[in-house]
């Protein structure tokens, strides 16, 4: 192994150093329960508080409206859930993208098993849900409609704020998945529409184990854990007072430097799509432009995405074939087949996502890697030598 690189951040990030520092006291002297009324307990309670405000400055929200949680994924449960077993919902039915996270299509999977109806509305080959299509099918009785913010295996971020307004004028509730998204680009709720957003602190410099829900100061959703009342009754349980103390220095780390992140990151990425789109028969995923500033997709034809993730591994570089949370399954991604791609293209998917901690090196030793390495796989496989024999009968 000639050196180690990370580009699979969009899997999870490094604890940066401010956060692993602002969040140790509350692991070693400062360990109350912030229900407790001693000193110690006040501590915990005012720590959070302060958290809460750093997290609802990034989003330009009101710190009432943040209710901490255990994960992205438990986020968007509460908001699907909340917001359809309330029992003042506008209806029983539900419109999500194709492409959304397992968090969200499979909670929408359930609703269904209870009766509720949901619409799963196709995206173009970009990713981009078009704004038309999702106005024609908002009807009456539409509770809440939920697009993510940015993909997370393609990293194509969605016009948020036509959907939002669009959702806005029909009445129904808005959500969003920002998992991907928080911390990386621009989001002001009020701006967007908003009524519901998820994120979560191992995608932005946090450890894992919190997250956070916007509720819209005025929406109501029924809570989904009962118990102590913790985060205004809404998700009951002792606060994870570490965790989120991490979360909000990440929140506070992000959008101060969020425009400086953004420019850097956005030029490592178009360099490295410019390098990896020399191999032949390699295509990017996702929009070109509108995407996240670190997210580099492709397939690249004839070899399994698989092994060129393991066979990078060797050389030190941790890349992904798509979600980290389904690794393992023989299936191709839903969001590539969802694009329009076919079984055969989407098994050679590879996802490169960079983040703050890397370099132009990192880039560098990636482009000089993955080229040896496609053409490796390629030498041993019986697809490729067709490919060179008869190029016009691939697809």
């Amino acid at each position: 192994m000639e050196r180690f690189v990370y580009a699979d951040n969009a899997a999870t990030t490094p604890v940066s150093e401010s956060v692993l520092n602002a969040m140790l006291p509350y692991l070693r002297e400062q360990y109350g329960n912030a229900s407790s009324l001693y000193s110690i307990g006040r501590d915990s309670r005012r720590a959070i508080t302060e958290a809460r405000e750093k997290v609802a400055a990034l989003l330009g929200a009101q710190p009432a409206e943040i209710i901490f949680t255990g994960s992205g994924t438990e986020a968007d449960n509460m908001s699907l859930r909340g917001a359809l077993h309330y029992k003042k919902a506008r209806g029983k039915h539900l419109i999500i993208s194709s492409i959304e996270h397992h968090a969200i299509l499979h909670t929408a999977k359930a609703l269904e098993l209870e009766g509720y109806e949901v619409t799963v509305l196709p995206v173009d080959n970009y990713g981009i849900i078009p704004v038309d299509r999702l106005k024609a099918a908002i009807r009456p009785d539409t509770a809440l409609v939920s697009v993510m913010t940015a993909n997370n295996e393609i990293g194509t971020v969605e016009p948020i704020a036509e959907i939002g307004a669009a959702v806005k004028a029909a009445g129904a509730l808005f959500h969003t998945d920002a998992v991907q998204a928080a911390g990386h680009i621009p989001i002001n709720v009020n701006e967007m529409k908003i009524d519901l957003l998820s994120l979560s602190g191992h995608k932005m410099n946090a450890p894992k184990g919190v997250g956070a829900l916007y509720i819209r100061k005025g929406v109501m959703i029924q809570p989904i854990i009962e118990g102590g009342g913790q985060e205004r009754n809404m998700r009951s349980g002792t606060e994870n007072v570490a965790g989120i103390v991490a979360l909000g220095q990440a929140a506070e780390d992000c959008r101060n430097h969020m425009e400086e992140n953004i420019k850097r990151l956005t030029a490592l990425r178009e360099r490295l799509i410019a390098g990896v789109l020399k191999i032949p028969y390699s295509r990017l995923t996702g929009h070109p432009t509108s995407r996240l500033p670190g997210t580099a997709s492709f397939v690249i034809e004839a070899v399994e995405g698989e092994s060129l993730v393991l066979m990078l591994d060797t050389h030190g570089i941790c890349a992904s074939t798509g979600s980290a949370c389904s690794t393992g399954s023989l299936d191709p991604s839903h969001v590539l087949t969802g694009i329009g791609l076919s079984h055969d293209i989407a098994h050679g998917s590879l996802r490169l996502t960079l983040g703050v901690q890397n370099t132009d090196e990192d880039v560098d030793y990636i482009l000089e890697v993955l080229p040896q390495v496609v053409t490796r796989l390629r030498d041993m496989s019986p697809v490729w030598n067709q490919k060179k024999c008869c190029p016009e009968g691939l697809k």
